[in-house]
């Protein structure tokens, strides 16, 4: 899936949601743009975490005067990504 970011450096977030054991988990997150280092590590933390859990766990992180931040956007996909199944 691609989610197109806003108010953030990166312009977009790629992922994939697979389920495992019947729980449906974060794979292969990947920032276009943005602070290349600081997103890969946040893609390799969420990588195999329940969507539910990274949600949890980023919404809302701001980035300095920033209302959003790139780990807030992943969460906005996410929360997008639960709202589209319903």
């Amino acid at each position: 899936m691609v989610y197109r970011t806003s108010g953030t450096c990166s312009s977009q977030i790629s992922y994939d949601i697979v389920e495992e054991n019947g729980v449906e988990v974060v794979r292969n997150v990947v920032y276009t743009g943005g602070c290349n280092g600081n997103l890969q590590g946040i893609g390799r933390l969420v990588d195999g975490m329940p969507v539910d859990e990274v949600i949890e766990k980023l919404q809302g992180i701001r980035c300095g005067y920033k209302s959003t931040s790139c780990p807030d956007q992943l969460a906005k996909a996410l929360t997008a990504y639960k709202a589209e199944k319903q």
